[in-house]
């Protein structure tokens, strides 16, 4: 008897095969996700922009240009977004990485302090799991919580 067919008539290479439907369903769930919560957080930042009274709030949308916007809320430098340019040098992507992290979580705490919120929250950004939620959740009242 034929191995395979001892396997109940499927070979093993028809069990992947029917994994493919559920991993493309996986990966287009999670694009979703992905898609709903940036356009979430770039109403969220377009109208912390506008509360701040910082222009050009419209760059919330544009990916790259969003951080020059965080940093103008912050009212702060821009050039640590060339870090972003560094991080594509393989000896110095990881230092640029970090040094780029701390100059964004500088630019929330400092405008969360703005917001008349604590600078702290931004710290929590940075717990793992909890924190992309907690960013999604600080942003939102950023944006529409009471002054």
């Amino acid at each position: 008897m034929n191995p395979l067919m001892q396997l109940g008539g499927v070979s093993p290479g028809g069990y992947l095969g029917m994994m493919y439907p559920v991993m493309i369903f996986f990966i287009a769930f999670i694009a979703v996700i992905i898609l709903i919560s940036y356009i979430y957080t770039s109403f969220a930042m377009m109208r912390t922009a506008q509360r701040l009274k910082t222009e050009p709030a419209l760059l919330a949308w544009v990916p790259i240009a969003n951080n020059y916007l965080l940093s103008r809320m912050a009212k702060m430098h821009w050039w640590p977004i060339l870090l972003l340019l560094a991080m594509i040098i393989p000896i110095i992507n990881i230092l640029a990485m970090v040094a780029f992290a701390v100059f964004f979580y500088i630019w929330l705490w400092k405008i969360c302090e703005a917001r008349g919120k604590p600078g702290w929250w931004a710290l929590l950004t940075l717990i793992p799991v909890f924190g992309i939620i907690w960013y999604l959740i600080m942003f939102g009242i950023l944006a529409w919580g009471k002054d």
